[in-house]
């Protein structure tokens, strides 16, 4: 199965995205958008390409690269984590290097990741936390028609500060 809309595609972390991932797992931004209390060195990237598994289960997670399609450079990654096949929900991340912003792919990858849950997985809804302050986020939920439905306050910390946080949900009614 090919995830594209022919701009870009959504595929499973092969080996030759290790550094890719490496830039994304360690950017500068990296507190606010991963659960990561460490930096992520290449050896533990290395580890979960080699044991990477595209299957959800129970309280697992999904990664998928974000490539462009004309050249199959990895720009990003997107994920769904704390998935509950009870209740057919996960939430989403996603990350796109910051070269590559404010060109669309971001978009493309959570309508692609949408389509893929609700359409293929049979899920019933996502969900995603996002900064507050995270205006761009907000609005690429916003516009990929997730509702804002809650606000975590204090939730993050960002060196000594504190952010809230955003709950965006949305419901697929299949």
């Amino acid at each position: 199965m090919k995830l594209t809309d022919g701009t870009i595609t959504l595929r499973a972390p092969e080996p030759r995205d290790l550094d890719a991932l490496f830039r994304h797992e360690n950017a500068p931004e990296a507190p606010e958008t991963t659960r990561a209390t460490a930096p992520v060195s290449r050896r533990m990237l290395e580890k979960y390409i080699e044991d990477y598994e595209a299957t959800l289960s129970d309280g697992g997670g999904l990664r998928l690269m974000i490539t462009l399609e004309e050249t199959g450079e990895a720009i990003g990654s997107i994920d769904l984590y704390d998935y509950n096949a009870r209740d057919r929900r996960a939430y989403v991340s996603i990350f796109v290097e910051e070269r590559m912003r404010r060109q669309g792919y971001a978009a493309k990858a959570l309508e692609l990741l949408c389509g893929y849950a609700s359409g293929i997985l049979g899920m019933h809804q996502l969900a995603a936390e996002v900064a507050a302050d995270n205006s761009a986020s907000r609005l690429l939920f916003e516009a990929c028609g997730f509702k804002t439905c809650g606000r975590l306050r204090s939730w993050i910390r960002v060196g000594r500060r504190y952010l809230d946080v955003l709950i965006y949900q949305r419901l697929f009614f299949n």
